[in-house]
């Protein structure tokens, strides 16, 4: 059988015992604390903590999974060995409080030996046996089904069942919640077969883990205790991969003679003969014994392997709405990326064939995974965007870390020039290590990730957090919210009163003031009492659901006193229509760009609306035009918008959840006709007419892989309508132009601008290179070396910068120091030939004594070194420094 009837074959069999087949779940997980889904059961993590109801006792799926950074970091393992994965299918069956160990280990037993046929002999499975200071008891029950089994097989118990502690065979989904132990099915691949217990759990490629019971019969307490669970649970997982590789690599079982390989099967293949076409290198399934000492043919096959990996995830991964880029599970997803090109270079791979790979795995895994076909333009584009921005990434970074090799001393590169690599030039340091290992060097890793944390240091001072000083003085739970529907003349008690430096803050009993929660502003407007008004200027709402409502520090207020609460409804207005609006173009960002779009965060104010979404690429004027139609196309149907509350289990599988948010029991679904279903606690307007008109201010990039739209509605739609009008009119005037006219005049006036530019450059590059050729020739010559000094007029650093080049490449000089005078200030470099730096003449020292003489700032290497200053310099002024 080949990888599609293993798996075929496995939910055919448990749809044969009564279980309900469902989808994988996406790679994009629900618990924020995971990267990636990393096991089938992480999409029934809510039914096992009880926070979601049971819907089918018995279920099987193939769920796809991706395990590479965090906890599961084997990226460096994948391609040099044969059986790790980042991407790979986990197939498993599950019991909800129906059939427990008996019937898990049955079923087991039976599809491996009476469906695929696994020679009996070679089987064998493990059971918890606690050791000292370990929980709960010997797993006896499942031990005598076991027992059981094999003596019904005519095979020895004692020799096929081994006991194993906490590590190997107690499952724990964390500190606490739902536990068990586990008992694992291995299979000995050895040529004899008669292996016994002496390779099960030796991390031996010979005797591979093949299937995972999980019997889930605790809940674990935060005392260190163990109850029992009220209704067990079986969760079991099996990789296809695995399976799948030892099916072919042993032909059915008959041939044993051949290295174990997840590889050989057809799950890789395709994309193997996909890359011998493209770079006419073969596999030929070797595998070294070293990393250092590798044959050609090993490095080929080990490039294969690491290729076809990686390019399974990142197809599997971006079709389901991960992007490649600079942070958590993005990054994880470039340097991926970045590896499998890395060893594609070393096939002599062609430049820009990785999206022809992505195609092999959609032709092949679509009719299984409809999803990568739905979404097939956005994978192909992805990966073809991140290749080419790579390629330059990667072409700039080599010539750079060549000059590093060749300054590098006592074989040691240093941190700061490995993290000047990383930072300045977005070169990944694992491919600086990579490189580094192929030239016999080492990197002082510990000095890197100093400086990286330095960096992450003062990020961390820069950025201004806005924080609640008072929220752990709140000692009342939620405020009841009725603003929904009352905004003004709502009676309410003062519960609290929270002075702080500033300002003071109240909480009442029930409010209609909106606290700033899901990117929404919170509420102002005044409070009224004993015949006062006091303006609100702000509403907050604690992680406890408590509203706290800011009023000025010297207010006299009283607990218990009765006040009268009024919401600035025009305001509240606006943040309602903008609110809205960032639901439909939410619904039109997925419609025109993809169902990969998802909200990465979000501003909802009255004068505004920002929203922040995975994307690959910048979108076009046409795309940004699509949006904007779309939207005011819903405005003007005037549709409604609806709001109810249902149970979170019972969320309509339409509806979008931010599974980066905490919801309780009871969710509030908002629908916009059939444009848009969220899950959202926010304030909204109550049909789209009421939205005016919709208009996008500005689309940028605020991180890689993450786009931002800021746009307007209602009545900062109107007034930014009326700018540009007015703009335009003046334009007009200005230039004694009609509406369609005034743009072809502004092209004019830059064309006309940049020929004068152009006329300009040539005579300053002229006069520049007769003075360099004056500093070349009066260039003095000290202790065998040729210094140079000269001072130019530049429009750019790069003017300069080439200037000094020139002069060493030519040998016209040893050292040259060279003064360019911009608008304001002046720049300078400072070169040194490999003469001069093997004389110990530093181009990055003698910088930082121009700094020191001229209040600047620069830096470098030995060879190269820039210096800024505040005033622009003469010859003379050169003249006075002693180098």
């Amino acid at each position: 059988m080949d990888s599609a009837e293993l798996r075929q074959s496995f939910l055919n069999f448990f749809k044969e015992k009564q279980h309900k087949i469902v989808s994988s779940a996406s790679l994009l997980p629900e618990s924020p604390n995971l990267l990636f889904t990393n096991a089938g059961m992480n999409q029934f993590v809510p039914i096992l903590l009880g926070e979601r109801a049971i819907q089918f006792s018995r279920v099987a799926d193939t769920q796809k999974c991706i395990r590479a950074g965090g906890k599961h970091n084997d990226l460096e393992d994948v391609g040099f060995d044969t059986y790790h994965h980042t991407f790979f299918e986990m197939l498993g069956n599950w019991s909800f409080g129906d059939y427990f160990k008996k019937e898990a280990i049955e079923f087991a037993w039976e599809l491996l030996t009476k469906v695929w046929h696994f020679p009996k002999e070679r089987l064998y499975v493990t059971v918890y046996s606690p050791g000292e200071g370990e929980p709960a008891e010997f797993d006896w029950e499942a031990y005598k089904y076991w027992e059981y089994i094999f003596e019904e097989e005519g095979l020895d118990p004692a020799a096929h069942i081994l006991k194993f502690g906490k590590n190997e065979n107690f499952w724990m989904m964390g500190d606490t919640g739902p536990c068990g132990p586990c008992s694992e099915i291995h299979i000995d691949l050895t040529k004899s077969g008669n292996n016994q217990e002496q390779l099960v759990n030796r991390d031996s490629p010979f005797c591979i883990e093949i299937w995972n019971l999980v019997f889930m019969q605790f809940n674990a307490q935060a005392d260190g205790t163990f109850v029992p669970l009220k209704n067990k649970h079986v969760d079991t997982g099996m990789g296809l991969e695995r399976v799948a590789g030892i099916v072919k690599t042993t032909n059915n079982f008959s041939n044993f003679s051949q290295h174990p390989s997840n590889y050989d099967s057809n799950l890789f293949t395709y994309i193997f003969d996909k890359i011998t076409t493209l770079c006419g290198k073969t596999y030929r399934g070797t595998v070294a014994a070293n990393r250092e000492s590798m044959v050609e043919q090993e490095k080929i096959d080990f490039a294969f392997r690491v290729i076809a990996d990686h390019i399974r995830a990142l197809t599997f991964a971006i079709g389901d709405g991960i992007l490649p880029g600079n942070e958590g599970r993005h990054y994880v997803l470039r340097r991926i990326l970045r590896r499998a090109i890395i060893f594609a270079k070393r096939l002599q791979f062609p430049v820009g064939n990785f999206t022809t790979l992505g195609e092999v795995v959609i032709g092949q895994m679509a009719s299984i995974f409809p999803e990568l076909q739905r979404n097939r333009k956005i994978i192909l584009e992805t990966i073809g965007a991140e290749e080419a921005m790579f390629e330059k990434t990667l072409d700039r970074g080599i010539l750079l870390l060549e000059d590093i090799f060749l300054r590098t001393r006592d074989g040691e590169i240093s941190g700061h020039d490995a993290f000047t690599l990383y930072d300045t030039y977005g070169f990944p340091f694992d491919l600086t290590q990579l490189m580094a290992k192929e030239r016999g060097l080492k990197i002082n890793e510990k000095s890197f990730q100093n400086e990286l944390e330095m960096q992450r240091k003062r990020a961390r001072d820069a950025q201004k957090k806005s924080q609640i000083a008072v929220a752990d003085e709140v000692l009342n739970g939620a405020t009841q919210f009725i603003g929904y529907g009352e905004l003004e003349g709502v009676e309410a008690e003062i519960l609290q009163i929270i002075p702080t430096e500033d300002a003071t803050f109240f909480v009442v009993n029930r409010t209609p003031f909106y606290g700033e929660m899901g990117g929404e502003v919170g509420d102002t407007g005044s409070l009224f009492f004993d015949g006062r008004t006091i303006p609100i200027a702000d509403t907050l709402r604690n992680a406890q659901g408590t509203f706290l409502h800011k009023i000025a520090q010297d207010t006299a207020l009283n607990i218990g006193e009765k006040i009268i609460l009024n919401v600035n409804i025009s305001r509240r207005m606006e943040i309602q229509r903008h609110h809205t609006a960032t639901h439909i173009m939410h619904g039109a960002l997925r419609k025109i760009l993809g169902d990969h779009i998802k909200q990465c965060g979000s501003y909802v104010g009255e004068r505004g609306l920002r929203f922040d979404f995975n994307h690959f690429a910048a979108l076009t004027q046409g795309e940004l035009g699509f949006i904007e139609d779309f939207v005011n196309t819903i405005i003007l149907k005037n549709l409604s918008v609806t709001a109810k509350e249902v149970p979170f289990k019972e969320i309509p599988a339409a509806c979008i959840a931010h599974f980066n948010e905490k919801y309780g029991e009871i969710v509030r679904v908002l629908s916009i006709g059939d444009v848009s279903m969220e899950l959202c606690g926010g304030c909204h307007v109550s049909s789209t007419g009421q939205l005016g008109i919709f208009k996008i201010v500005k689309e940028s990039a605020i991180a890689a892989g993450i786009r931002r739209i800021e746009a307007v509605v209602g009545r900062a739609a109107k007034e930014y309508v009326d700018r540009h009008v007015t703009l335009v009119n003046e334009l007009e005037r200005q230039f004694s132009a009609k509406n369609d006219e005034v743009l072809m005049k502004i092209k004019q006036l830059q064309q006309a601008k940049n020929s004068l530019e152009r006329r300009l450059r040539t005579i300053l590059e002229k006069n520049n290179r007769q003075i360099f050729n004056e500093v070349c020739r009066q260039a003095i010559c000290e202790n065998d070396l040729k210094k140079a000094r000269g001072v130019f007029e530049i429009e750019t650093h790069n003017d300069l910068r080439s200037l000094g080049t020139l002069a060493v490449k030519k040998e016209a000089c040893d050292i040259a120091i060279l003064a360019g005078n911009l608008a304001e200030g002046a720049v300078i470099t400072v070169n040194c030939s490999p003469k001069g730096v093997e004389k110990n003449y530093d181009a990055s020292r003698i910088a930082q004594q121009i700094a020191e003489k001229f209040g600047g700032k620069g830096g470098g290497n030995p060879a190269f070194a820039t210096v800024n200053v505040p005033k622009k310099l003469e010859f003379s002024d050169l003249e006075s420094l002693k180098i």
